[in-house]
């Protein structure tokens, strides 16, 4: 093969051209196939299901993604051309790196490491150089000069720019013609000159120009080299004229286009501004998740709550209503005497804690009744802690303290309230029993027993609904009801509680995975209060039962959210909670006997 390559005879031109396109084109290849990766990252998918792990390919130029490797043989789910791709390293998430096109198109991509990112970011970065280097020798090899003359003419006027053009041809001709002739009368002064150094030597010899030329009138040719050189000057300044005339015109179309850009550009940017506050709001993205990195304004992020527990409130408002009217309308009348619960409640060791005592969680729960019973008892001057009312409506008044552990909003809030028409007992059981609370809970998606301790102490694992821009959260807790007998008020037939505090025993997941964990502590605390001069045994009617409530609470709401928003979204929701939970404990009791 050697030999024979030796041998051959030297390409022609067209061949040699043809040689070097085959080889550009080999090379262009070798860049587009050479650089290849695949492998498993996790893609933002949208605000409902957050990051999802995705099969991404590179090749040919395209990143792909496929839900699996499984499925990367009948067709991907999305692509982009890496071509006008950007690649940019999260500031601030050491596992993330976006690709965007043209603003519009935006992978936001983890990996499951830091050194498997820088990875991903340095080979996607080498094609982008590679095609780069690659795009520059094609524009070279198909002549750029040509090519971007045209593109410059494209741009400008085309009749005064073919004018302009035209007349500046004809001016180098000019000069061409100029050029002969100065060469020509260059060329005999030169022989002239020549002729007299060696007449100076031989003094004998006569003055031979060649040519047959035996002399030379010195003043005429320097009178037309003279007429020469001004016909030249003219020329080029006519040329400098025509191209003033040119630069005056093209300066003021210059002027028009930069004014243009600048419009469209505070168009675009207008445009954009709107479209980057409509996908904000309709196609929220990972930077606008709660979280401490999060480009959402604080503002905004209450307003999207605020939008968001609206929502779910005419929700559950619906669902109510379609409830009732499903339901055959019955009248129950009021029993003129003291009723007692039926099933587990009705057995005398229901809220003692009797049968709980020998379970593993029973010191803890003992042990947070009695604080927590402490602590409700005590009034919101007491303590000296700085109790601030920010909730007075009629019989609701509601306290808190602003407290922050390591940055999140941990405000114990103490509301009190009175209602007429229930018990004790009534309140309490509506608040404890799981059947009953979706009916009043309204963020409530799923809540599920994990243990019955016993009839009066359940473990639960409770989640709630995804509330945008908010993680969606869960909680794990035992909760308890209990018959407190000792140290009541004056006045007071019967006082009950039920405490509701997070325990990681036997630690579980939510079903949906990913969410936030929410640590509480919960206590309501009810008492019963009969008319002044009631003797036992009387008979009583609805009228006559007065229910103090004393409600307690500290949240942990996990993950973060801001302070300003989060303290704005009790401030709401605490009231309307305490009012719906009321009114439904007295809409289901009106028409039933009453329970101690």
């Amino acid at each position: 093969m050697d030999n024979a390559g030796e041998s051959a005879s030297p390409p022609s031109s067209n061949e040699a051209a043809a040689g070097s396109q085959s080889e550009a084109s080999e090379e262009e290849e070798y860049l587009d196939n050479s650089i290849e990766l695949r492998g498993y990252l996790s893609k933002w998918t949208n605000y409902i299901y957050g990051w999802q792990p995705r099969y991404i390919v590179l090749k040919d130029g395209t990143l792909s993604y496929y839900k699996s490797e499984s499925e990367s043989d009948f067709g991907c789910r999305g692509a982009i051309s890496l071509t006008k791709a950007t690649i940019k390293a999260h500031e601030s998430d050491e596992l993330r790196f976006d690709v965007v096109v043209n603003n519009l198109n935006n992978w936001c991509l983890r990996a499951e490491t830091s050194e498997d990112r820088m990875h991903w970011v340095e080979v996607l970065q080498l094609y982008k150089e590679d095609t780069g280097s690659t795009d520059t020798t094609s524009l070279r090899r198909h002549g750029s000069t040509m090519s971007l003359q045209s593109n410059t003419i494209s741009l400008t006027s085309g009749g005064s720019l073919k004018k302009t053009q035209r007349n500046l041809r004809e001016k180098v001709g000019e000069l061409e013609t100029f050029k002969d002739i100065l060469f020509g009368q260059i060329e005999t002064l030169q022989r002239y000159f020549d002729a007299c150094s060696e007449l100076n030597k031989n003094n004998a010899q006569p003055l031979d120009l060649g040519d047959g030329l035996k002399s030379i009138d010195f003043k005429g040719e320097s009178i037309t080299f003279r007429a020469t050189t001004s016909g030249v000057l003219t020329t080029l300044q006519h040329c400098l004229e025509i191209i003033a005339e040119s630069d005056e015109s093209w300066k003021r179309k210059l002027e028009r286009e930069i004014d243009k850009r600048r419009r469209s550009e505070d168009q675009n940017k207008k445009f954009k501004d709107e479209i980057e506050k409509i996908k904000r709001l309709s196609y929220p993205g990972p930077d606008f998740e709660e979280g401490p990195h999060s480009t959402l304004p604080e503002d905004e992020f209450f307003d999207a709550v605020e939008t968001g527990l609206d929502k779910i409130e005419e929700d559950m408002q619906l669902r109510f209503k379609l409830k009732l009217q499903s339901q055959i309308s019955q009248t129950l009348v009021n029993v003129p005497h003291e009723a007692v619960a039926e099933g587990e409640e009705a057995r005398e060791e229901f809220g003692t804690g009797a049968e709980a005592k020998s379970h593993a969680l029973w010191p803890e729960i003992d042990r947070v009744c009695k604080e927590q019973l402490h602590y409700a008892r005590e009034g919101v001057g007491q303590d000296g802690n700085g109790w601030q009312i920010f909730a007075d409506e009629g019989e609701i008044k509601m306290y808190k303290r602003e407290e922050e552990v390591n940055g999140l909003v941990m405000d114990p809030l103490k509301a009190y309230h009175t209602v007429q028409g229930v018990t004790a007992r009534e309140m309490c059981h509506y608040f404890f029993m799981p059947e009953f609370r979706n009916d009043w809970e309204t963020t409530l998606e799923d809540c599920t027993i994990l243990e019955k301790i016993s009839a009066d102490t359940l473990l639960f694992l409770q989640t709630h609904k995804r509330i945008w821009p908010a993680s969606q959260r869960d909680a794990q807790f035992w909760s308890h009801m209990r018959k407190i007998t000792d140290n009541l008020e004056p006045g007071a037939r019967d006082m009950w509680v039920v405490c509701n505090n997070s325990t990681e025993y036997a630690k579980q997941e939510s079903k949906n995975g990913k969410c936030v964990r929410i640590f509480l502590t919960v206590i309501l605390a009810c008492q019963t209060h009969l008319p002044e001069g009631y003797v036992k045994g009387q008979p009583l009617n609805r009228e006559d039962l007065t229910c103090k409530i004393t409600y307690c609470s500290v949240v942990n709401p996990g993950g973060w959210a801001p302070a300003s928003a989060l303290r704005a979204v009790y401030k709401r929701e605490y009231p309307k909670f305490l009012k719906r939970f009321t009114g439904y404990v007295i809409d289901q009791c009106k028409d039933k006997p009453i329970m101690f």
